[in-house]
């Protein structure tokens, strides 16, 4: 009788276990998420406690193996353990919360509710929403009001067509052109990240250098995922190792 009910309580945990997976992929609706789910434990390693996610996020999400990259940096960077990192286009956290993972203080800044509503949730699957400050807001408009070591920025790439651009140039950075973007974080701070795609001209990316006097430092960093690029990284002022130079 003992055995009888154990086979049972199996096949009942099989059974709701089943049910969850069909639910997890009757949520996913869109083609384009369809596309990303395979990839859902390279963006979050947790994804099956909780992670929520819209549409923009499924494709806008740092990896987390990058993520973790960028929070590491900033260990050996410009303050040490007590950094305080402006994350000025938070989306549902995927950056935040790897800085937060590395004892640095955050402050997640999206101007949709939602997103920010999700970034607090998967802050908290991972156990690190006490470390951020979550913000609801526009970026440009809170920027004089903003204090920090280290300014993150990851911009939106204006959707999955960025891919089939040759040359991704500066202008089609979201919000604002990437120019635009760089000059009000470097009000904040000279120390700055810049994750952008994998076909950014380059030469725009060593101009962002010089609208600073004198010219800043800066470096940048091919970023892969399971020999795949994914992205590229600038790192400037006290965050760079070298600088760069192109002809």
């Amino acid at each position: 009788m003992k055995n009888r009910r154990s086979k049972q309580r199996k096949r009942a945990m099989k059974k709701r276990k089943g049910k969850r997976q069909r639910q997890n992929e009757g949520e996913i609706i869109s083609p384009l998420i369809k596309k990303y789910w395979i990839q859902r434990y390279n963006l979050f390693s947790r994804f099956d406690e909780g992670i929520k996610m819209d549409e923009e996020g499924w494709y806008s999400v740092t990896p987390e193996e990058i993520a973790m990259m960028h929070a590491e940096r900033c260990i050996d960077g410009v303050a040490g353990a007590a950094t305080c990192v402006i994350d000025c286009f938070t989306g549902v956290g995927g950056n935040a919360i790897q800085f937060a993972t590395q004892y640095h203080f955050v402050v997640a800044i999206d101007v949709d509710p939602q997103k920010v509503k999700m970034a607090y949730n998967n802050a908290r699957i991972y156990g690190v929403e006490d470390y951020i400050d979550f913000i609801v807001g526009d970026f440009f408009h809170l920027a004089p009001s903003l204090k920090g070591e280290i300014v993150f920025l990851s911009p939106p790439w204006g959707g999955p067509s960025y891919k089939t651009i040759e040359n991704f140039t500066m202008d089609l950075l979201k919000p604002k052109d990437g120019y635009s973007i760089f000059q009000v974080a470097q009000t904040i701070s000279p120390h700055i990240i810049m994750f952008l795609p994998r076909n950014v001209d380059l030469h725009q990316v060593e101009e962002l250098s010089w609208l600073s006097s004198p010219p800043l430092n800066f470096e940048i960093e091919e970023n892969y995922v399971e020999n795949n690029l994914k992205g590229v990284t600038v790192y400037f002022g006290g965050l760079a190792c070298k600088q760069v130079k192109w002809s």
